[in-house]
C-alpha cells in the first residue's frame, strides 16, 4: 500500500507537537510490510531524516499549469488574509488582524508561469492562508504524478491539500484532527478555520481524532457521524542516550517545569499561580517557563509583579535535545492545559524519569495512570501536587519508576497498526 501524506513540518523544522507526531507515526507505519509513504511538506530543507519515507517539498515541484482557480480546488471555502503569525494552534489573540478583504470572495486566481514554482516559507507568516491554497494547488500535482492508495493529511493546515488530492485522483482521503479551533481559541473560534476544519471532516473517508476529548468535539460541534470518527491516541520516541544530552544542575534548589506555547490554550497563568503558592511554603524551589507565545511577556510581568521573579526562568522555545536537556534538570513536570487534545510533552517528561502533573482537561488524561491529574483551575490541589512530589521521596520515586515504565509501552509501532487498518478500511469501501 502507498500512503500519500500531507504534514506542515517535519523535524527538525518544527513549532510544536504537530510535526512529532508526524514523524512518529511515519516511523510507526515503516514498521509495516510493503506500506510506503511519501510525507509532502511545504517546504524540504534537505537535513530531514527520510531513512523511513519519502519526502517531497511542495516548494520544489514544478508546476505546468498557467493559471488555477482556487475556488476550484476548495469549493466554497473562503480565501482569508492574516497579517500575523501563526502556529498549528494559536489562540485568538495571535489572529491579530485578521481580515476578509471584498476582493477575496471573489475567485482567487493562483498566477505561475509554465514550469515554474510557487514559493513557500514553510512557516506561519502573514501570508499563511495564501500558502494554504498554493499548497493545495501543488498536492493536486503531486497526487496526479505519484501513484498512492491512500491519502492523509495531517491537521487543518493541510486539509485542502488532502482535498484537493481527493479530487484529482478520487482515492479515499483520511484526515487526522490533532487540535480543532475550539482547542486553540477557548471556544471563540474562528469562523475561517472552522470552515476549512468542518469540510475537511466532512469531505474524509475516515477521521482520525488523538483522544475521545477530541472525537467528541469532532462528533458534537462539527456534525460529523460517530462511526467516521475513530480514535488513535499518539505514543512517544524511544530515547537516545540520555548520557550524552544530560545536563548538570548548578543550583541545590528543586526544579519545577512547564514546557509548551505559552498561550491561553496551555493554561500558563495556572502554572504561575501554583508556583507562588508553593514558594509561600518552601524556598529552595525554581520554576521555569519553557516557551514561546502571545501570553509570554504578560507571564513575566505577572511574576515580578507577585513578587517570585527571583525563582522564575522563562527559556523560550526549545525543541529536539533542548527539550530532554531540560527534563534532565528538572524535578517535576507540569502540564496544566485548559483544553489538550492530546499532549505528548508529559510522555517525553515521564519517559525521562521526570515526575510529571496533567490536567483532566488533557487527551493524554484518558491513558495515563502513573501522573497526577488536576483540573486546570484547582491551582490548590496543582500547588500541593507539586510540595509532595518535592517533599516526599517516596511519592516521588513512584510516579517516576512506574510512569517511564508506562510510557515505554506506548509505541508508535501499535498507533500505526491502528492507523494501517483504517487505510485498509478506508480503500475497501
Amino acid at each position: 500500500m502507498k500512503v500519500l501524506m500531507f504534514g506542515w513540518e517535519f523535524p527538525p523544522h518544527i513549532s510544536g507537537g504537530l510535526g512529532t507526531a508526524s514523524f512518529g507515526l511515519t516511523r510507526g507505519l515503516s514498521t509495516i510490510p510493503d506500506l510506503d509513504v511519501i510525507f509532502v511538506v511545504p517546504r524540504a530543507y534537505g537535513d530531514e531524516d527520510q531513512s523511513k519515507m519519502r519526502l517531497i517539498g511542495a516548494g520544489d515541484i514544478t508546476l505546468d499549469t498557467k493559471h488555477m482557480r482556487f475556488s476550484k480546488l476548495l469549493g466554497s471555502i473562503s480565501y482569508i488574509e492574516v497579517s500575523s503569525n501563526l502556529v498549528p494552534y494559536h489562540s485568538p489573540e495571535e489572529y491579530e488582524s485578521l481580515v476578509n478583504k471584498a476582493e477575496n470572495k471573489k475567485k482567487k486566481l493562483i498566477h505561475t508561469t509554465m514550469g515554474g514554482k510557487l514559493v513557500f516559507s514553510g512557516g506561519y507568516g502573514k501570508n499563511l492562508y495564501e500558502e494554504i491554497a498554493n499548497y493545495a494547488l501543488v498536492a493536486q500535482q503531486i497526487a496526479d504524478e505519484n501513484e498512492h492508495d491512500v491519502i492523509h493529511a495531517h491537521d487543518w493546515l493541510t486539509y485542502p491539500a488532502g482535498m484537493a488530492a481527493k479530487g484529482i485522483s478520487g482515492k479515499p482521503l483520511v484526515i487526522h484532527v490533532h487540535a480543532t479551533d475550539f482547542d486553540r481559541s477557548g471556544g471563540k473560534v474562528n469562523p475561517g478555520v472552522f470552515e476549512i476544519e468542518k469540510k475537511g471532516m466532512e469531505a474524509a473517508d475516515k477521521v482520525i481524532a488523538v483522544s475521545n476529548l477530541t472525537r467528541n468535539t469532532i462528533i458534537e460541534k462539527y456534525g460529523i457521524a460517530p462511526e467516521k470518527v475513530t480514535t488513535v491516541y499518539n505514543a512517544v520516541e524511544p530515547l537516545g542516550d540520555q548520557e550524552k544530552i544530560a545536563l548538570r544542575r548548578g543550583i541545590d534548589d528543586k526544579v519545577v517545569t512547564f514546557l509548551g506555547r505559552v498561550t491561553l490554550q496551555k493554561g500558563p497563568e495556572y502554572f504561575v499561580q501554583a508556583a507562588e503558592k508553593v514558594l509561600r511554603k518552601m524556598e529552595n524551589v525554581r520554576f521555569v517557563m519553557a516557551g514561546s507565545g502571545e501570553l509570554l511577556e504578560r507571564m513575566i510581568s505577572w511574576a515580578a509583579s507577585l513578587g517570585i521573579a527571583d525563582k522564575f526562568h522563562f527559556t523560550g522555545f526549545l525543541k529536539g535535545d533542548d527539550v530532554f536537556r531540560m527534563f534532565s534538570i528538572s524535578d517535576v513536570y507540569v502540564m496544566p492545559s485548559v483544553s489538550e487534545p492530546f499532549g505528548i510533552s508529559p510522555l517525553e517528561a515521564m519517559q525521562s524519569n521526570v515526575p510529571t502533573i496533567i490536567s483532566n482537561q488533557s487527551g493524554v488524561a484518558e491513558i495515563l495512570k502513573y501522573a497526577i491529574k488536576t483540573d486546570f483551575w484547582d491551582v490548590d490541589a496543582m500547588a500541593d501536587a507539586i510540595y509532595g512530589l518535592l517533599n516526599y521521596p517516596s511519592l516521588s520515586e513512584v510516579f517516576k519508576k512506574y510512569g517511564k515504565e508506562e510510557v515505554d509501552n506506548m509505541k508508535w509501532e501499535n498507533s500505526a497498526k491502528k492507523v494501517f487498518s483504517l487505510y485498509k478500511d478506508a480503500v475497501l469501501t
